[in-house]
């Protein structure tokens, strides 16, 4: 899934972590919405609340502590700018610290998908929250 051309990773990386983290928000929301989609013959709203409990920063926290020890460097220095960055907007139901896993998690996938490292992606975004 690539509808941009890809950039460079050095222009991916002199990005706003909290933008890579926009970005990859937007990414995982499509993946897991459309695998819900061809997975399940449920009703919108079910499916709506299913992709919620997977895309809550509590869910990505966890997945994000699975996927650390599977980063390479260049994706940790991603993961830990977006972790570290202030953001104006506050964890709306979780704690500071799974909000800031979760978009250094977001920035990664951004990074990724910005930069067309899409078999990446989807290896990364295949990590189930099952798997912990």
């Amino acid at each position: 899934m690539q509808f941009i051309e890809p950039i460079t990773i050095d222009r991916a990386q002199q990005l706003n972590p909290l933008v890579l983290a926009f970005v990859g928000d937007a990414v995982q929301t499509l993946y897991v919405k459309e695998r819900l989609a061809k997975s399940n013959d449920a009703k919108a709203g079910t499916l709506h609340s299913l992709a919620s409990q997977q895309l809550k920063c509590q869910s990505q926290s966890i997945i994000a502590d699975i996927m650390l020890p599977m980063l390479t460097e260049q994706e940790l220095d991603i993961y830990r700018r977006a972790r570290n960055s202030k953001s104006s907007h506050a964890a709306k139901n979780g704690s500071l610290a799974d909000y800031k896993k979760a978009s250094g998690l977001e920035a990664v996938f951004g990074f990724l998908y910005l930069t067309g490292q899409n078999e990446r992606l989807k290896t990364l975004l295949n990590i189930n929250i099952d798997e912990k």
